[in-house]
């Protein structure tokens, strides 16, 4: 049978076509497949994906192409198509490790800033409001003055004073 009225045959339905497909073309299929490296999916099931899809979507074969061209580029898409899925969730697996990281990330530095805060509170009250200001609150010293009615040489003084002493605390710990 030529490659037409078989193709014709095959979009009908015909059972035996179809048959006739699968044992001559399944060992040559699985050999394309078993190039493509899938972490999930074997070379035999890339072939029935194949088949199935044959099946499923037979009226859509061209009957002036030769099938096995036909059957190689089915074959390849879906390989082609699954590799790439299975690409993208591996990108999505590393993602999830970096999101993971993230958190720890976040973790080390909620617990260094509660440290840093306890380490303040242990400073007198003086110190305790400039060093907020200007260190955490980014105040130059001349806004904390005007704040405070200090003097920009007193403000600096406690905050030489609140750095050493946390500078120490932190050196221990």
């Amino acid at each position: 049978m030529d490659n037409k009225k078989f193709i014709l045959s095959l979009k009908k339905g015909n059972e035996e076509a179809f048959k006739e497909v699968y044992f001559n073309y399944y060992d040559k299929l699985k050999n394309i497949a078993k190039r493509f490296n899938s972490q999930v999916l074997t070379p035999e099931d890339f072939v029935q994906e194949t088949f199935i899809r044959l099946y499923n979507k037979r009226e859509l074969l061209n009957e002036d192409v030769l099938l096995d061209k036909q059957l190689f580029v089915i074959c390849k898409n879906i390989i082609i198509n699954h590799i790439n899925r299975e690409n993208k969730i591996i990108q999505l697996d590393n993602f999830q490790v970096e999101v993971a990281q993230e958190e720890v990330d976040t973790a080390i530095f909620d617990e260094r800033s509660e440290k840093l805060h306890n380490f303040i509170n242990q400073l007198p009250e003086q110190q305790q409001k400039i060093f907020t200001l200007h260190k955490l609150e980014n105040l130059s010293y001349k806004e904390i003055a005007e704040l405070t009615d200090l003097s920009e040489k007193t403000i600096a003084n406690h905050i030489y004073l609140a750095s050493k002493f946390i500078r120490k605390k932190i050196e221990n710990h």
